[in-house]
């Protein structure tokens, strides 16, 4: 038999203790839901105890329970399909403890955080051509030169990112830079430049990869919003899956591409070597993209800075250390070095093959599809190229996906932006942030009418805007740190920034009328947004913080309960008997519209005893509202104690069908919803389920 005297779970201690719980007259709860049944052995005055233990809430230590999976289905039909729905399209719910289980090594952190970088070199030789152009010839024999240029910057601020990945291992990137370095304007600075930027390569690149397919299927030009919003629809959903199923489902074109890219370059590099002749371009195709220019500096500055949009992307890496396997810093730093290594390859290599081949800017066909064209020997190659081009310049935007909510989570967390975004969700992603980024990037596209070279403006600011404040940050970084080798990564970082800083001067100049102003009257307005949402969460948190000399925050409260009343049935005396439990005398109000009715229930009150402790006021309403007279009563109530909480116990009854709530007038509702923003004025709702 089991020692009946020693404590079981904490619960019960005694054997009469056990007896009162099996006859039923014990009626206290326990909070860690361990109850103990008394069993009767075969022989008389023998029992033994079974513990039983919730298998909705697990108890894992002494007043720590654990909710089980089971809790999050719901019961319902409606509520199973559509939790059935909702794992067929993002996947099961996973548990906190797999968020390690879900960090991305090298091979697959190159396909999710790289996919932006690799893919502007499918068009950012094409920006440069727009430009130079414009010069005529001899404009396009700069755009090497400029390419090259630009391959430096790249290897500048890919070296300063290096060496973020290491300072700041906890991620965010240049707005944890220049916050920590410059100040706190700065970073908000970097983070409103960096969301903006993050919208603009979902919307660019979607764009982009949609062009790529209207280039190869002509006949889908006139459709490029409506494929494009279509994809980042798609998107969005496979992000929602999670990190790593997202990694390993864009994993396989970005290496396509990889490949596919590269074997043209070398193909094209390998033709010239054998003597295949240079090509004169054929300018006349040109002229759509306005009169022509004489050559000029500021041309070329232009070229050089619509060329840098193919470094757009490199700083996801560093705002994404966190979802790195260990060692996070040394993965993402080595990434960083093979991205930066094949995106100025692919960049330089493209625009010096198109240069070659005399390849021009055309309307209804890319630049790079136009040397595929070239190189590629049959027509099967070249559909095969166009379709992985097609998908990591689509697939592209899933590095905002990666970063926009991250970095959001950052700002939230820092109480810059609204706390929904630190929500993650059944896939341990950031739910809010990205749905929040798919909604804002089909709007963009939708206003911009699915067109990169319309697009691509607004891209570059923001973009080389967090650059610039990057390179700076640790320009200040080093000169207060004077680690080894300093001197060196200051000047490396100072040349980055004044370089960065140019290219947004230009393109703020040279593109400002085109849309680049749009960035830069946004930023402003998020970085004032950020400012009063702070505000308002150190509002909060001075308002709610408790005080550290005294105990009130525990004292009793006086309150006043207020029970209106309809009918009277057994919802409403459910109601009453709830509301005698928690005060002594509280006030019954019936609201009635014409003067029998008052008279009739108090008949029918009278016949139900006139329940003991319950004050019955009438309230007449000659307009027949049923809200204003009840809130009139509740402030005048108010007035005569200011101090007191007024608590308004709702009786409800619950429809057996969801449909069937459309057949009553939905009063509690109504009242729920008036009271609900009023100073003290509590709501208990008192539901009755009604079973048929």
């Amino acid at each position: 038999m089991a020692d009946l005297d020693k404590p079981q779970n904490g619960t019960i201690k005694t054997e009469s203790d056990l007896d009162a719980r099996r006859d039923g007259h014990d009626h206290s709860v326990h909070p860690d839901l361990t109850t103990l049944e008394v069993h009767r052995g075969k022989h008389q005055g023998d029992k033994y105890v079974r513990v039983i233990r919730s298998s909705a809430l697990r108890k894992v230590a002494p007043g720590i329970l654990r909710a089980s999976e089971a809790v999050s289905r719901p019961s319902g039909k409606i509520g199973r399909w559509y939790t059935q729905f909702k794992a067929f399209l993002v996947g099961k719910p996973l548990p906190t403890e797999a968020e390690k289980g879900e960090r991305l090594n090298k091979i697959r952190a190159l396909a999710v955080l790289s996919s932006d970088a690799i893919s502007s070199s499918a068009y950012a030789t094409e920006e440069i051509l727009l430009v130079v152009i414009l010069a005529g010839t001899i404009g396009l024999f700069y755009s090497v030169p400029i390419a090259i240029g630009i391959a430096a910057l790249l290897a500048i601020v890919a070296f300063s990112y290096r060496q973020t990945v290491h300072a700041y291992p906890q991620g965010g990137g240049a707005y944890n830079v220049a916050r920590e370095n410059l100040g706190t304007p700065f970073g908000l600075v970097a983070a409103a430049a960096l969301l903006v930027g993050y919208i603009m390569t979902v919307a660019v690149s979607v764009a982009a990869g949609t062009a790529a397919i209207t280039s190869a299927i002509q006949e889908l030009y006139p459709y490029n919003m409506e494929i494009s919003v279509g994809f980042v629809a798609l998107i969005t959903m496979i992000n929602l899956r999670g990190v790593k199923e997202s990694g390993t489902i864009f994993a396989v074109p970005t290496y396509l591409f990889i490949f596919g890219l590269a074997a043209v370059i070398i193909l094209g590099a390998i033709r010239i070597l054998l003597g295949d002749p240079p090509v004169e371009p054929r300018l006349e195709s040109s002229a759509q993209h306005g009169p022509m220019e004489s050559l000029s500096i500021f041309l070329l500055l232009r070229g050089f800075a619509a060329g840098t949009v193919a470094m757009t992307g490199t700083e996801a890496i560093a705002n994404g250390v966190p979802v790195f396997k260990p060692p996070e810093s040394k993965n993402a730093a080595t990434t960083l070095a093979w991205m930066s290594f094949i995106l100025a390859f692919f960049f330089v290599g493209l625009t010096a093959v198109a240069f070659h081949y005399g390849v021009t800017p055309h309307e209804t066909e890319t630049v790079i599809s136009q040397v595929a064209r070239i190189i590629l020997p049959n027509e099967l190659l070249y559909g095969f190229f166009q379709v992985t081009t097609m998908l990591i310049l689509i697939l592209a935007a899933n590095t905002s996906f990666f970063g926009f909510p991250r970095l959001a989570y950052v700002l939230a967390n820092d109480g810059f932006m609204p706390h929904q975004l630190k929500f993650r969700g059944d896939r341990l992603v950031f739910t809010t942030g990205i749905a929040m980024l798919g909604a804002l990037s089909i709007l963009l596209i939708i206003a911009f009418g699915g067109s990169t070279h319309a697009l691509i403006p607004l891209y570059a600011v923001g973009v080389f805007i967090s650059f610039t404040l990057s390179q700076a940050g640790m320009v200040r970084h080093w000169w207060k740190t004077r680690e080894p080798g300093w001197r060196k990564s200051m000047v490396i970082n100072a040349i980055g920034a004044l370089l960065t800083a140019l290219v947004v001067a230009v393109v703020g100049v040279a593109k400002f009328a085109l849309g680049a102003w749009i960035v830069i009257v946004v930023i402003p307005i998020l970085v004032f947004m950020f400012y009063q949402i702070h505000r308002h969460y150190a509002r909060v948190t001075e308002q709610l913080a408790l005080a550290s000399d005294n105990g009130t925050a525990l004292a009793p409260l006086r309150q006043i309960v207020i029970v209106p009343i309809g009918d009277l049935n057994k919802a409403s005396l459910r109601a009453l008997s709830f509301a005698r439990s928690i005060a002594k005398d509280p006030i019954a109000v019936r609201i009635f519209y014409e003067a029998p009715e008052a008279d009739e229930f108090r008949a029918e009150w009278a016949r139900w005893g006139e329940p003991r402790g319950v004050q019955l006021v009438f309230l007449e309403s000659p307009y027949r509202s049923f809200n204003e007279p009840l809130l009139a009563y509740i402030d005048a109530i108010h007035r005569q104690d200011a101090g007191a909480f007024v608590t308004v116990v709702l009786p409800e009854f619950i429809p057996a069908h969801w449909w069937e709530h459309f057949l009553h007038n939905q009063t509690a509702l109504r009242l729920k919803t008036s009271l609900l923003f009023r100073k003290n004025t509590v709501v208990i709702d008192v539901p009755y389920h009604l079973d048929k």
